[in-house]
């Protein structure tokens, strides 16, 4: 059965909320952030410097770029449900690949094609949760974050698998590549489960047309110029701090327990974070949520270079776990709040876009810079400069008139 604004329930919608976050688990959460805490053994097997260790990062936001490029296409072929699962199947499929090569250009390259297929799932699946929380106007904040909040399942998910795997496969040639293996077979598992939860949301609010429907729907976008390019500042600088925070935590001589703790209790707040700051993007239409979340993600990020003491780095991972993706959720309420929905696919596109730049240059300039004088924490201080810029231009961005 379809399901329409007249059949949704609160707890249905919660249930269909829970599973759109699995794509968001897949996307980010896997595809992405475990890359982290597989950084440092595939450096030393490797030999790569920070530079090149970040280039893999770049390279996946450069996917991401080409496939937030593409999804408005794709939603109009396919539909956001076929698009959000089809996706998920191809993000899980080139995880996979990455234990079948140790040459860079070809790394560089799965990189690439799984951050492409991250792009689709989560633009995909931020468009049907902003619908979804259209049927219940009331409750859109909560709905956005727990989509959201999906990430911080998958980040403390491979806290959880790959430390692990990681120590069990620590004599063989190439050991990381299991842990690869491990994250594409649970990124499967979610796929499944997101299929099976998705299949009622063919058709009605859900399948609304992703065209922007009016003429002057680019200009409007454009009026939330300070947003975007704040966003994109966000990109830069968070990814610094998600690329090369383990590696940091290694080097300062941080346990294999402990770095687990350290990314599961990361995930966990992440997955707290839908609650914690709903009713901020519920209540305020510009841009003060953005600023306020990117200049409180700068001191997360600058806590573990100024203290190696254990407990501010675990405040460092819970303030930046609760925050980071509280920002990506700030933007797409801003886009509900100022634009009509047959516009809500092209505002997220344009977010997605500026947001892809950003982390296309973060994290091989973070690594550039750690490759120098300073190491990791001259790195991630210019992390947090480049957040505090981004929660400047916010703060000028205002709501648009109705």
């Amino acid at each position: 059965m379809t399901t329409t604004a007249a059949t949704l329930t609160p707890a249905h919608a919660l249930r269909l909320a829970l599973a759109l976050s699995l794509g968001a688990a897949v996307s980010l959460g896997i595809t992405r952030f475990s890359f982290a805490l597989l950084l440092p053994p595939m450096r030393a097997d490797l030999g790569w410097s920070y530079t090149l260790a970040g280039g893999m990062n770049t390279a996946n936001a450069a996917g991401y770029l080409l496939g937030a490029l593409m999804t408005p296409a794709l939603l109009r072929r396919f539909g956001p449900v076929r698009l959000l699962v089809g996706g998920a199947v191809w993000a899980s499929l080139f995880m996979a690949a990455s234990g079948f090569f140790i040459s860079a250009p070809a790394l560089l390259l799965q990189r690439l094609l799984a951050g492409l297929a991250s792009a689709w799932v989560f633009v995909a699946g931020g468009l049907l949760a902003t619908r979804l929380g259209a049927m219940q106007p009331g409750r859109m904040g909560l709905l956005l974050g727990l989509y959201y909040g999906g990430t911080g399942f998958g980040i403390m998910l491979s806290a959880l698998l790959v430390p692990p795997v990681l120590q069990a496969a620590a004599r063989h040639d190439h050991g990381w590549a299991w842990a690869w293996w491990t994250l594409a077979l649970a990124s499967g598992a979610a796929t499944a489960v997101l299929w099976a939860a998705t299949r009622a949301m063919h058709g009605g609010a859900f399948a609304a047309s992703a065209a922007s429907g009016s003429h002057g729907v680019h200009a409007r976008v454009g009026r939330l110029g300070w947003a975007l390019a704040a966003y994109a500042l966000f990109g830069a600088g968070y990814i610094g701090y998600m690329t090369f925070v383990i590696a940091l935590l290694r080097e300062q001589g941080a346990r294999a327990g402990e770095i687990t703790m350290f990314y599961a209790l990361l995930g966990v707040a992440c997955i707290a974070s839908s609650r914690l700051w709903a009713g901020l993007l519920d209540r305020y239409r510009g841009g003060g949520p953005q600023a306020v979340l990117n200049a409180l993600l700068g001191i997360a990020t600058l806590l573990p270079v100024l203290s190696h003491a254990w407990p501010w780095t675990l405040v460092s991972g819970l303030l930046f776990g609760a925050v980071f993706l509280s920002v990506v959720a700030s933007t797409t309420a801003l886009v509900r709040h100022n634009l009509p929905p047959t516009q809500w696919a092209t505002g997220i596109s344009a977010f997605t876009i500026v947001f892809a730049f950003g982390q296309i240059v973060g994290p091989t300039v973070t690594g550039w810079i750690s490759d120098g004088a300073g190491g990791l924490a001259r790195g991630l201080v210019a992390s947090a400069v480049t957040l505090w810029m981004g929660a400047a231009l916010a703060s000028r961005q205002r709501p648009l008139p109705r």
